[in-house]
């Protein structure tokens, strides 16, 4: 059973000012075999590489531990008791948040010391019914936990913070008491109301960008936001090779036809197929906007057409290293990844026939095989980006 929406999941961080390390660790995970996906944020005490590690310790565990389908209080307890003491404070201690959605739609969230999470639905928030978990007392004293479970919807969306946010320009300025939840509600609201299909990285980032301001973009403490929205998924084919069997090239023609989404075609022979059994003209182009790769080319109905296996090899490469802040250029690859990373449901078709040029020996090595490109590709968009997968093999 497939979810009646995609989990679209941005986060957005600041360090402490003069600090390379954030002590909040956000962590995520989808669970495919369950149609389940976990999302961690935690707030080591402190800044720095001290509040990384409890951070680091304390998401780490909680996913695990939620994955495993854990009780609350035994998460909770297994916590407290395994962080290590801090030697200047003489305490340990860490904040969580975990949001579980499973495939029904059936969200549950669970937060110890961060802000209160934030679920608006229909740019208004909606106030799940909270509980309170007391844990007996243990080596920290008595804690108390919040959970609650309601069913989501979709174009819900659920806001993670961590303090450094609410607290933000605390003690000068206009926030003499802290930016506060309520401020910072009515800041999402409002952004949302502004643009209703707002991304979820693109909240993050202004709810972050805000709170930075607040302390005169010297920030005291880390910063952290999660976005999690649920949404009418975009969906995005690219089709790469031709099928070992001639026989299938009407189906791969068929399914580049009727597919209802974007649609990326990698490779001369995958465009002459689809051009023939389409009657669809490819107009050739000289735009080198990368030096490594070959111009790509139009046709009608398609989004993209590039060069084959050395293009989506160059993409592999880069979604390696991807990172917030890598900048893609307009070359066929950087192409290639923005349709990817825009979209949510993406199913990649790979013609298994060989090609006779790709196994000349004096080629470069990283030249792998279209098979083995396509099984990198797809285990960095499912486990790095979190996007939904169908790898077939024609």
């Amino acid at each position: 059973m497939q979810n009646p929406f995609y989990i679209e999941v941005g986060v957005f961080q600041k360090s402490h000012i003069g600090e390379r390390i954030c002590g909040d660790v956000f962590l995520s995970k989808k669970v495919k075999e369950e149609n389940r996906t976990i999302v961690v944020l935690s707030d080591g005490m402190g800044h720095g590489v001290k509040a990384n590690l409890l951070a680091t310790l304390t998401a780490t565990m909680a996913l695990n531990f939620t994955v495993e389908h854990k009780d609350v209080h035994k998460i909770a307890e297994i916590i407290m008791n395994t962080l290590p003491v801090c030697s200047e404070r003489k305490i340990s201690y860490s904040t969580f948040t975990i949001i579980d959605i499973e495939d029904n739609g059936q969200t549950t969230i669970i937060n110890y010391d961060n802000p209160e999470c934030l679920v608006i639905r229909e740019q208004d928030v909606f106030k799940p019914k909270w509980h309170t978990i007391t844990l007996e007392a243990g080596i920290y004293g008595e804690k108390e936990i919040m959970a609650c479970t309601f069913q989501a919807q979709k174009e819900d969306r659920l806001i993670m913070l961590t303090d450094g946010i609410t607290q933000s320009g605390l003690g000068k300025g206009t926030y003499l008491l802290g930016y506060g939840w309520d401020n910072t509600r009515d800041l999402i609201v409002q952004k949302i109301k502004e643009k209703e299909d707002i991304s979820a990285s693109k909240l993050a980032s202004i709810i972050v960008g805000k709170a930075h301001a607040n302390d005169n973009y010297q920030s005291k403490d880390d910063i952290s936001s999660v976005v999690v929205y649920l949404r009418e998924p975009r969906k995005l084919l690219l089709c790469s090779g031709p099928p070992f069997d001639k026989d299938k090239d009407d189906y791969l023609a068929k399914k580049v036809h009727q597919f209802s989404g974007k649609k990326i075609l990698s490779g001369g022979t995958t465009v002459d197929i689809i051009a023939k059994k389409l009657n669809i003209r490819v107009e050739d182009t000289l735009e080198f906007n990368d030096p490594d790769l070959p111009p790509i080319s139009y046709m009608q109905g398609i989004d993209l057409v590039t060069e084959g296996i050395l293009t989506l090899s160059k993409v592999t490469n880069i979604l390696e290293n991807y990172n917030e802040r890598t900048e893609l250029s307009n070359g066929p690859a950087d192409q290639i990844i923005k349709l990817l990373l825009e979209s949510d449901e993406i199913v990649l078709c790979i013609g298994t026939a060989i090609n006779v040029a790709h196994q000349d020996p004096n080629l470069p090595v990283e030249l792998e095989i279209r098979r083995s490109v396509a099984k990198k590709l797809t285990a960095l968009l499912e486990e790095k980006f979190l996007k939904e997968v169908t790898l077939q093999f024609i």
